[in-house]
């Protein structure tokens, strides 16, 4: 024991010594060998510069960049939807397509370029934007399982929520459904292993995405699987903000009332859901479902009564595209009339921000809602910061006053929205692993909107006159966490 506190008393001395050398070949990597956004870069640089040893254990926790690796994607997922993407592409250059869909005819075909995300039109969806109706909804279906259930979440905790669920779950086991849970190593980290083996024993399958070294040493922090799907069936699917927790259900006292929003959806878009998930699971347990057709094909004897035409989007760091984030751009960029943002983080990067700015000065009613009480205090004093320049040119602004704000979504004009696990920020942008779903369809749109309305009734508008009355200390806030706001 004692060599091994000796070595690595020797190494840290070593580090010390050379902290200078090790910046200099910090600074040098990113720069020249990572493909990274330059304010990133500035900012990498300022903090491995005035912070010489804080700044390198950041580095190794929060700074390496793991974009752009296939992590996820196989060869038959990609076989599977290839012919169905060629035919709609063509479907939608040769104007082929729904009326319906025409006015969006560009994002469609960009989603199908970028990310192979099919537009299916026989869905329907139902709002959820109570944590106890949507555990009741989600237990309601979980009740109806006949073959499998798959379930993935970035924080599931070992209390009232899940203990709604669990028996659920071990009946259905003992039924012969098969069960499977996904979660972030990262998002769960307060839950036991004891949970996970109770649930395993109980005939569960359970699988950790990014598993953390020596159980608590996390070298992944930025890049968690932050999405939540259940798909029962390929028959129902749920994906929203709720993750699985007694603060989701509103009783916490940090917290209080949890508002949020998450979409039960039937209809062919569970399917994209479902290879969403299988392609998690596949990396995360090493256990190939993808070849299995019961998974990954609709039963011809199930036929969807929907009229809503949606896509599945997803965005990572695996990604060629910033899908969820370029969404949102181009929504924003074809409002004409109002545009609804609601967001419990808001870090727009330049081009958001600027088109927000555009919107706004172009006579488009920008309407946002964020939280008054923070979760991460930093993320809170950014998004201060940067609501109070597009309050300073004519957007709403509010704050939800009766309790915590999680729900995410953009919705533009009563036609389209975007919904999912997403937030208006970097980190989602480009940093977490994501799944949205675009939503054309007008009826669906309003429903969301009505939703940013009831809950603006709890909310405090920001004004112009209070914003600007704000004190020092809160200006000094806002300006260190906006500085550093491209390493989050």
């Amino acid at each position: 024991m004692s060599q091994v506190l000796q070595s690595a008393a020797e190494v840290l001395s070593w580090i010390f010594r050379n902290i200078i050398f090790i910046n200099i070949v910090l600074a040098i990597l990113i720069v020249f060998f990572q493909r990274r956004d330059p304010q990133a870069v500035w900012t990498w640089l300022l903090v491995l510069t005035c912070l010489p040893i804080v700044g390198f254990i950041l580095y190794i926790i929060i700074g390496q960049d793991f974009h752009k690796r296939n992590m996820f994607k196989t060869k038959e997922i990609s076989d599977m939807v290839s012919a169905t993407i060629s035919q709609q592409q063509t479907a939608i250059r040769t104007h082929a397509y729904p009326d319906r869909n025409e006015e969006y005819s560009d994002l469609v075909l960009y989603n199908l370029d970028s990310s192979g995300a099919v537009l299916t039109a026989d869905n329907q969806v139902r709002i959820l934007d109570d944590g106890m109706e949507k555990m009741q909804c989600l237990c309601e279906e979980l009740k109806k399982a006949e073959h499998f259930i798959h379930i993935q979440y970035y924080i599931i905790r070992d209390d009232e929520a899940f203990a709604m669920l669990e028996p659920i779950l071990l009946e259905k086991v003992r039924d012969g459904v098969e069960v499977r849970i996904l979660y972030d190593d990262m998002g769960c980290r307060a839950t036991s292993s004891k949970f996970w083996k109770r649930l395993q024993d109980g005939g569960i399958r359970v699988a950790t995405f990014f598993p953390a070294y020596l159980k608590r040493f996390q070298m992944r922090v930025n890049y968690r699987n932050h999405r939540k799907i259940v798909v029962i069936d390929n028959k129902v699917g749920f994906v929203g903000g709720f993750n699985l927790g007694r603060e989701y259900l509103g009783l916490s006292q940090r917290f209080g009332y949890w508002q949020d929003l998450h979409l039960r959806i039937s209809g062919s878009a569970v399917l994209d859901l479902e290879k969403r998930f299988i392609l998690d699971w596949s990396y995360a347990s090493k256990e190939n479902l993808v070849a299995e057709h019961k998974y990954t094909t609709p039963d011809p004897s199930v036929q969807f009564s929907g009229t809503t035409p949606m896509q599945i989007i997803i965005s990572g760091p695996d990604t060629k595209y910033q899908n969820i984030r370029n969404n949102y751009l181009r929504l924003i960029n074809r409002a004409k009339g109002h545009i609804w943002i609601q967001s419990p983080y808001f870090v727009p990067d330049a081009a958001i921000l600027s088109a927000l700015r555009m919107a706004i000065l172009s006579g488009v009613e920008v309407n946002v809602l964020i939280p008054c009480k923070p979760d991460h205090m930093f993320i809170y004093w950014v998004t201060y910061s940067y609501i109070g320049e597009l309050i300073e040119i004519g957007a709403n602004c509010y704050t939800f006053n009766d309790g915590f704000l999680h729900g995410k979504y953009v919705s533009v004009d009563g036609e389209a929205c975007c919904v999912g696990t997403a937030n208006m920020d970097i980190r989602s942008f480009k940093l977490n692993f994501e799944v949205n779903a675009v939503i054309y369809d007008p009826a669906v749109a309003v429903q969301i909107e009505d939703n940013f309305r009831r809950v603006r009734e709890n909310a405090t508008q920001i004004t112009q006159t209070g914003y600007a009355e704000r004190g020092t200390k809160v200006r000094a806030k806002e300006q260190l966490c906006r500085l550093l706001s491209p390493l989050m």
